[in-house]
């Protein structure tokens, strides 16, 4: 070939080469500058900037005194530059020393190398910074512990603890409210996020001199509760004394202002500590955060008396002086409604409430009728929520009205038939010793910005008028007797006019009542005369041998409001010749002994009826009662059996032979069994403690009827 063309050739070949390099180069670079720009921006700016979020602190909740009830503290992050990190297992080994940490989760996130930081810990407390800071000086270089960096962060503290734990709720990690009122004003305390963003060296050291920019954060506003935080440790103190007396299932407390509707304190047993909750345990968590004071019902029992009489007074179909008979049982529509105890015979209205004689209350709802009973129950706001400021709350349970039956609205009359919650119960027992205004329960009085500026004001509201106010003073003198002269007697204080009502309320499990067990409760208000709070205790399923609302709730509703009312600065306008006497110890004595030793200083006794020989007592000696406070025996006969260990006989009235048997067996008691057909009689009576492996008499009849 030709050399000139073989030069040609050549020159043609290096001219295609050199073409097709420039094309890959041109495409290269249209690649990186088109196609992957803002990604290879992205890249860029994250490896030489830092950018990061200005936590907002979270705003605080105090009580109406100031107090502070929770607020966000100062904390830190704990980051890591997985850059620099290069033996992982010896960087964690050293830093775990001090900081405790989910090794596998850390591992995972150290082993991304395209990040500059990352977060192995939230909300770390100072003094575990400044340890990791001091390690960080000490440690070998092969720990690599100069690649943790800080960033501020803040966590939530609650300084009395456990205190209204319930009723402030919880937040995450992320300062996120979780329940209660941290969750039901998360929009006004979570404050507004700021940013920041530095410009760094390949270490993830801010340059000196180089440009960024900061957005501050804002912090939240403040909440200023109804809540006084004395009067919450009050009832803190009362209801831990409650539970553990009462070996209960659970026990809660409702303080409120009368006049306002405004929630002085919300105490609910058993509770946790917001510092420290079970996060590992989510099903305890969950059932240890609910606020059961406004979500969980239950058939509120005498304490419902209250309404009942309101509203038949005020309807005009009974007054004080009405006369009534008890014969402990009464019929409606075939079915037997039976009284508490003992038939109470001639009595008046009055006498009726402060025996709580469930007859005399069957005859006053009857008289009323669906239709004006109705009318009542609803202006008294059952049914319905009350509209406080807390998630969750419940609307109780109320048979609509074109379905009710005569025996159901019977069994409304005394308390069974309907479910409340219990602040729905102390917001309506409310209205008929405010003067008849029915209020809207709140807990949130102010808003206010972190400057102390106020921002929003609430208003106690009225949202009926159930009962006029001569009728709301009737009843205030009504109950006043019922604390004085009957079945509340164990909230008597001395000097002052106190009203109330005991309550014994049936335990529903699995749509079926159990026998064995109650929920226990009293409501009471001071002063009589001028109501300016009430208390509603409640203890549910009280493990002692006898667990009416008078023994297990009254004498803590008592100690609850005496505290209350020097704290108040109310004073005493009672009967000043009244005393305060200390209980004596009964224990040993017989029952005949125990009466005659309490009868000399001006106290009753009241026996569970089950033995000759006190076992307990309850208020415990040394407490102190008013002249003619009541003093709960628990006794047994002299083989010694224990509280814990008698037998509360049950109800086999109505029930067949063989019914009868499985229930005689599945608590142990032999029957004696008289006759064929279904029980007409007992003996023991439905409710008396008995030794375990007594024997139950039971008379039978074909026809179902007692002879």
């Amino acid at each position: 070939m030709h050399p000139e063309l073989k030069v040609r050739k050549r020159m043609l070949l290096l001219a295609l080469i050199l073409l097709a390099l420039f094309l890959l180069v041109a495409g290269r670079l249209w690649q990186l500058t088109v196609l992957e720009s803002e990604e290879l921006t992205r890249r860029g700016v994250s490896q030489w900037t830092k950018e990061g979020v200005v936590t907002a602190r979270r705003g605080t909740i105090v009580d109406r005194q100031g107090s502070v009830l929770a607020l966000s503290a100062t904390s830190y992050m704990v980051c890591a530059d997985p850059r620099l990190v290069k033996d992982t297992d010896a960087f964690l080994d050293a830093l775990t020393q001090v900081l405790p940490l989910d090794r596998e989760s850390a591992a995972k996130k150290l082993a991304d190398k395209t990040k500059g930081s990352v977060i192995l810990k939230r909300q770390v407390t100072r003094t575990v910074a400044d340890q990791i800071r001091r390690l960080k000086q000490e440690a070998d270089p092969s720990a690599c512990l100069n690649a943790v960096t800080f960033d501020e962060d803040s966590r939530r503290w609650y300084p009395y603890g456990a205190l209204l734990s319930q009723v402030l709720g919880l937040t995450n990690v992320d300062s996120l409210g979780q329940s209660g009122l941290e969750q039901q004003y998360e929009d006004v305390l979570a404050g507004t996020e700021g940013r920041y963003l530095r410009q760094v060296d390949a270490r993830n050291r801010i340059l000196a001199g180089s440009e960024g920019y900061y957005v501050p954060s804002r912090q939240g506003d403040t909440l200023v509760t109804t809540i006084d935080a004395t009067i919450q440790q009050v009832c803190e103190k009362a209801m831990r004394e409650c539970l553990e007396v009462n070996q209960a299932q659970s026990v809660l407390c409702i303080v409120t202002d009368v006049r306002t509707g405004g929630v002085l304190a919300m105490c609910m047993k058993p509770d946790y500590d917001p510092n420290d909750p079970p996060r590992s345990d989510a099903q305890t968590l969950t059932e240890l955060m609910r606020i059961t004071a406004v979500s969980d019902v239950y058939e509120p029992g005498s304490t419902f008396k209250i309404l009942t009489a309101a509203a038949a007074l005020d309807s005009g179909v009974t007054s004080p002086e009405d006369q009534f008979n008890c014969t402990a049982k009464i019929k409606v529509d075939g079915d037997t409604i039976r009284c508490w105890g003992s038939a109470h015979g001639a009595q008046t209205m009055a006498e009726g409430l402060r025996n709580s004689c469930n007859p005399v209350f069957v005859e006053l709802a009857l008289r009323m009728g669906s239709d004006t009973f109705y009318r009542y129950l609803t202006a008294f706001g059952l049914g319905k929520r009350t509209g406080i400021d807390l998630p969750g709350e419940g609307a109780g349970i109320l048979i609509g009205s074109r379905y009710v039956k005569n025996v159901d609205l019977a069994r409304i009359g005394f308390g069974q038939s309907v479910a409340v919650t219990p602040l729905q119960l102390v917001m309506a027992a409310n209205a008929v010793i405010n003067g008849g205004k029915l209020m809207k329960p709140y807990l949130v009085s102010e808003v206010r910005s972190a400057e102390g500026e106020t921002l929003q004001r609430f208003s106690p509201a009225a949202v009926a008028s159930p009962i006029t106010p001569e009728t709301s003073r009737i009843m205030c003198g009504l109950l006043e007797k019922v604390v004085s002269e009957g079945g509340g007697r164990n909230a008597k204080i001395d000097g002052y006019r106190i009203g109330g009502k005991t309550g014994t309320a049936q335990v529903y499990k699995e749509g079926r009542i159990v026998s064995d067990v109650h929920i226990g409760s009293f409501y009471g208000f001071a002063p009589a005369d001028n109501p300016q709070f009430s208390v509603l205790v409640v203890v549910n399923e009280a493990h002692v041998p006898v667990d009416y609302g008078g023994t297990t709730a009254a004498p803590f509703a008592r100690q609850i409001m005496q505290d209350v009312l020097q704290y108040l600065q109310i004073p005493p306008s009672g009967d000043e010749n009244s005393q305060e006497l200390q209980v004596p110890d009964i224990v040993g004595l017989t029952i005949s002994a125990a009466r005659r030793k309490l009868g000399e200083i001006g106290l009753e006794l009241v026996t569970d009826g089950a033995g000759d020989v006190v076992l307990e007592q309850l208020p415990p000696a040394g407490a102190m009662l008013v002249s003619g406070g009541q003093v709960m025996a628990y006794t047994a006969s002299s083989g010694g059996v224990t509280p814990e260990e008698l037998v509360r006989v049950p109800s086999f009235i109505g029930l067949g032979d063989v019914d009868c048997a499985r229930t005689a067996r599945l608590r142990g008691l032999p029957l004696t069994m008289e006759g064929s057909g279904v029980c007409v009689r007992q003996s023991p009576a439905a409710g008396e403690y008995v030794s375990p492996g007594s024997n139950v008499t039971l008379m039978l009849s074909p026809g179902g009827t007692d002879e």
